[in-house]
């Protein structure tokens, strides 16, 4: 039930927040979290990341003159307050769903959205270059970037803080670090509180400019008097705050404060409002605040599934069949125990690539890296050219944002580093920024790479072994969720690199499947001859690169239509990889159809909503093979079910 005061109903705009009182925003705060964790319980999402930046949400809307003052929410797994706040309460039950409201911040979803995003570290980056352009437009509205503490370990934020901090240019921008584990500093009180207030208070900081000219301009000893005068103060605001790496960006610094006091927070943003430098402000909050289960298990509740707001316990109907995550972490664990030399790299996801039981059984050859895939990689190449097998785990829209290190670290000199891409394919609600659709593409051109895709768990199992047995680079991606129910093999085998197999045989089409799709291509060829009297022959190609030449090429000399199916876009991708194999053997008779995604983005929804609609399944498959062979009967609607 939503709170008494209804206070959440009367807002429909940021303008609305601004005609509270400041008495009534702590029960505003209540009403944001209820909605918050109710939606959530249903939908599914990033729960305890937005719970704890309500009342940040609130200040920061009640402060600035939205949106003409541009607020920038890093990664937006903090945003579902923002998004309540800014017109779209309403929607606001359709989150995550298809058609409905994305998960993270959408620049086509509302005018409040200043930047879309999904992937870390973007908010400093983007938040300046939108407060260099206002500059140029003479426009003197407000950018703020919030950003969390774990974002900081990427390169990206720092980056975006040292051109902030440029003395030779006059950036005015504000950076909130929203630091919800304490891991810069617990120095959290009353005093930092007071001093932070004090700092910002517009008079002192004309009184703090005044002084600093009249310095300057003492005959011969002025820049050494204000000088002298500036490090006095920075290393008093150093004693008692953490503000020093920040204060060296050339950033006033402000803080720690509770980011979980309303007043103290609308006091400091309306004072840092009215400077013209870099101001960085460090609030403290806590993950999951006001939902007990969150704060009690953060990690389990930062993107949760839906569950009972009671309990917190996931809804999901249990069953016995692994996650491909579950059972790419328990083979890490059986091959580390007879090879000491592979190695599990993460870019802070343990919990997410399955990594938690590796380094619980080996934490001396587990490395989480943090958000900084690009430093990832390189440190794996490090370790590879040392003798080990690191294993990069990763999800595979990640990965994208170390392909140089990939080309130039890795691949130039052959260094055998795994690299092990969860979420390969469609991943369902997370949307566009999510879905790992371009990591064959951008694999497959890679000299010395192999890249390899399991059809089911128990493959994965044996591509796993296959990959950390390989003297260079290889890549295995396998899709989110449960597996097939594959009876997993108790004995592990190397796979014969580039050798694909034949599942079914028929003269009338050739279906050549690669990793998820290949259950979808049985299933069709089962109904088309079932059905349709279509025999179609079905190859697992395992391998996209190097693809088995020797098992396609007189199959596609002998069958005169062929499909290729992945899960991945078309453009670059494993059909184009069959279409290029097939060129260099001077087969140009065949009907070939590359059925993948096309040149789009895909939005969010369920995974099997997805592939059907972008027809990637088992309906799919059928409906190109009887247009291919000029069969136009119907496809009953048990073909789609099945």
């Amino acid at each position: 039930m939503r709170q008494s005061s209804h206070l959440l109903d009367k807002i429909n705009s940021p303008l609305d927040l601004k005609k509270l009182k400041r008495s009534e925003l702590p029960d505003l705060a209540k009403e944001i979290r209820k909605t918050i964790v109710d939606v959530v319980s249903t939908s599914g999402g990033h729960l305890a990341s937005s719970l704890g930046a309500v009342e940040l949400s609130i200040a920061l809307h009640y402060v600035f003159d939205t949106p003409a003052d541009k607020i920038l929410w890093d990664v937006g797994h903090q945003a579902y307050a923002h998004k309540l706040l800014t017109g779209r309460r309403d929607q606001f039950p359709t989150l995550r769903r298809h058609g409905g409201l994305s998960g993270f911040t959408k620049r086509s979803e509302s005018p409040y959205d200043t930047f879309t995003t999904g992937h870390s570290s973007t908010s400093i980056s983007a938040g300046l270059g939108i407060a260099c352009a206002k500059r140029l437009k003479k426009d003197s509205s407000k950018v703020v970037a919030v950003i969390g503490d774990g974002s900081l370990t990427a390169g990206l934020a720092y980056e975006g803080l040292n051109q902030t901090g440029d003395t030779h240019n006059d950036k005015d921008m504000i950076v909130i670090l929203n630091d919800n584990e304490m891991s810069i500093s617990h120095n959290v009180g009353a005093l930092s509180s007071l001093l932070s207030r004090t700092f910002s208070a517009t008079k002192l900081q004309m009184m703090r400019k005044s002084l600093g000219e009249f310095l300057k301009s003492l005959p011969r000893i002025g820049e050494n008097m204000y000088q002298l005068a500036k490090r006095s103060e920075e290393s008093f605001k150093t004693f008692v705050t953490p503000g020093m790496l920040f204060e060296a960006f050339n950033f006033e610094y402000f803080g720690p404060i509770d980011g979980h006091n309303l007043d103290h927070l609308i006091d400091i943003l309306k004072n840092i409002k009215t400077m013209d430098e870099p101001v960085l402000l460090h609030v403290i909050t806590k993950k999951g605040k006001g939902y007990p289960q969150a704060e009690q298990n953060p990690v389990y509740f930062h993107g949760v599934s839906s569950f009972d707001v009671d309990t917190g316990i996931c809804r999901k109907k249990t069953t016995n069949v692994p996650s491909y995550t579950e059972v790419f972490g328990q083979t890490m664990v059986e091959l580390a125990k007879t090879n000491d030399r592979i190695i599990a790299v993460t870019a802070a996801m343990p919990e997410g690539t399955g990594l938690v039981p590796f380094s619980n059984a080996y934490p001396d050859r587990f490395f989480d890296v943090g958000i900084a895939e690009q430093h990832g990689v390189t440190f794996a190449a490090g370790m590879a050219t040392e003798g080990f097998r690191p294993v990069v785990t990763v999800y595979s829209t990640f990965l994208q944002r170390a392909y140089d290190q990939i080309i130039h670290d890795v691949c130039i000199e052959k260094l055998p580093v795994v690299f092990a891409m969860d979420r390969g394919g469609i991943v369902g609600e997370d949307g566009p920024t999510h879905h790992g659709l371009f990591d064959i593409s951008f694999l497959r051109t890679i000299p010395n790479m192999v890249v390899m895709a399991p059809k089911d768990e128990n493959e994965l199992r044996h591509m796993l072994a296959t990959a950390v047995a390989h003297d260079g680079p290889i890549s295995l991606r396998y899709p989110r969720g449960r597996g097939t129910g594959a009876e997993l093999d108790d004995a592990l085998t190397v796979i014969p690199i580039g050798q694909g197999e034949i599942l079914s045989h028929g003269e009338d089409l050739l279906i050549i499947a690669v990793g998820s799709t290949v259950a979808e291509a049985i299933c069709a060829a089962a109904l088309l001859e079932e059905n349709h009297d279509v025999r179609a022959t079905v190859v697992n190609a395992r391998f996209i690169k190097p693809l088995d030449r020797k098992l396609i090429i007189p199959l596609a000399r002998k069958i005169p239509r062929i499909i290729t199916v992945e899960e991945n876009t078309v453009h670059g991708g494993f059909g184009s990889a069959v279409l290029e194999l097939l060129s260099d053997h001077d087969i140009i008779d065949t009907i070939v159809k590359r059925m993948g995604i096309k040149d789009q983005f895909v939005e969010h929804g369920p995974q099997d909503t997805l592939r059907c609609k972008y027809q990637v399944d088992a309906s799919a498959i059928i409906t190109t093979a009887l247009s291919m062979i000029s069969r136009d009967k119907p496809i009953a609607d048990k073909l789609v079910s099945n």
